[in-house]
């Protein structure tokens, strides 16, 4: 079936609420890894599962050794924030960390922990479909977050 949607995964907002994680959205540290389109992502898979370089995070993997390592960016300038009865986790854009890049058949994006280790290493928080496929030959991605943040929460 491979990438249709962006999700936040169940679990790890259960394990946020329950107390199972020790994950922080104002002040753990996140990663942004690219994926193509032989994966099939799942809202509800179970904590390990969301993890990257677990379950369906194991392959498909899209990197550039040099601008675009394995295992994905570091998220800069993360913030999670209430406005009004709005709860919104965002961070900068992600770009390639050079103009030579050479990406091919990324579909979308896992972003992760990668600071906290409880219950799972690399705990994934969301997936992000990309609309279709992008790619770039000896140049720069931009991985570009919606206006209205990485994930938003309405209470």
């Amino acid at each position: 079936m491979a990438w249709s949607e962006s999700k936040i995964f169940v679990s790890t907002v259960e394990d946020i609420f329950e107390n199972t994680t020790a994950i922080d959205l104002n002040s753990s540290a996140f990663s942004v890894a690219l994926f193509d389109n032989t994966i099939t992502p799942s809202q509800t898979v179970t904590s390990a599962n969301t993890a990257f370089g677990a379950g369906v995070w194991a392959s498909g993997e899209v990197f550039d050794a040099a601008e675009w390592p394995t295992g994905g960016q570091g998220l800069d300038n993360v913030t999670f924030a209430p406005t009004s009865n709005v709860l919104k986790f965002d961070a900068n854009d992600e770009v390639s960390t050079g103009t030579s890049a050479t990406l091919v058949n990324v579909y979308g994006v896992l972003i992760y922990c990668t600071d906290v280790n409880t219950p799972v290493d690399s705990q994934g928080i969301c997936y992000l479909y990309a609309g279709g496929v992008n790619s770039v030959t000896d140049g720069t991605l931009t991985v570009i977050f919606h206006t209205n943040g990485i994930m938003t929460f309405t209470l």
